[in-house]
């Protein structure tokens, strides 16, 4: 069953159109990536499911509209987004930016055993829970704002970029993590990111972007079979 639909979404900034009528489906449970060029429109795509920008079109999410919903509304109805950026408050610690990850919760008796479940899966964290997060290094900011979304026990996580600015060692640490995150827990992941080699291992479906159109869609070996996909995204 599709957990997120995307009918004819147009996105944009002002008078500046992005996103050209783009149409795709999320399934539960799966890994899904969005692939392009910069400006292809992916950033805007997963603020435009978050209510961060103005658009027009059709968003379901487990069955109901929230194209017409406010952004702290869509975050309680279980969709966590994690920026480019990674988006930490740098003066707070690891774990009051944990903490502060929870604060749509209902289940506030739960915060204590998750923020185990997060330590658990980033033991560094665990190991600097007190350290100002501004102090962290890019690796261990990316891993708070990963482990900070999943405090919100989210149905469906938006990732842009999760790589960026990361060594090569740990990127490939960080993906094993989320791999383990969507077996173990079920979690959704939208993917948005710029090492198209490493969104594919991890994806089981993918779509690509150009110029606000979704120009190629199907399963990730679909994607990696694809000769312009491995001569303009894959080197070879």
């Amino acid at each position: 069953m599709a957990l997120l639909e995307v009918r004819a979404l147009h996105a944009g900034y002002g008078e500046t159109r992005v996103l050209h009528g783009v149409d795709f489906v999320l399934e539960r449970g799966a890994i899904t990536a969005l692939l392009g060029a910069n400006g292809a429109g992916k950033t805007t795509t997963l603020r435009a499911l978050c209510g961060m920008v103005k658009t027009q079109g059709e968003i379901r999410f487990a069955g109901s509209r929230i194209d017409r919903r406010r952004t702290e509304d869509i975050v309680r109805l279980g969709v966590a987004h994690v920026p480019d950026g990674r988006g930490t408050f740098a003066h707070l610690s690891t774990e009051e930016n944990l903490r502060l990850g929870a604060y749509a919760r209902k289940d506030r008796g739960s915060i204590e055993a998750e923020l185990q479940r997060m330590y658990g899966y980033f033991p560094r964290l665990a190991e600097r829970r007190r350290q100002q997060a501004g102090t962290l290094s890019g690796g261990e900011q990316q891993m708070l704002a990963i482990s900070r979304a999943l405090m919100l026990g989210p149905k469906l996580m938006l990732l842009d970029e999760p790589s960026f600015g990361l060594a090569p060692r740990l990127v490939v640490e960080l993906f094993d993590i989320l791999r383990r995150i969507n077996e173990r827990e079920q979690v959704s992941m939208f993917l948005v990111e710029q090492n198209a080699a490493m969104a594919l291992e991890l994806a089981g479906s993918a779509y690509l972007l150009e110029t606000g159109r979704v120009v190629l869609a199907g399963s990730a070996a679909q994607l990696k079979a694809d000769a312009a996909v491995r001569k303009a995204y894959l080197g070879y």
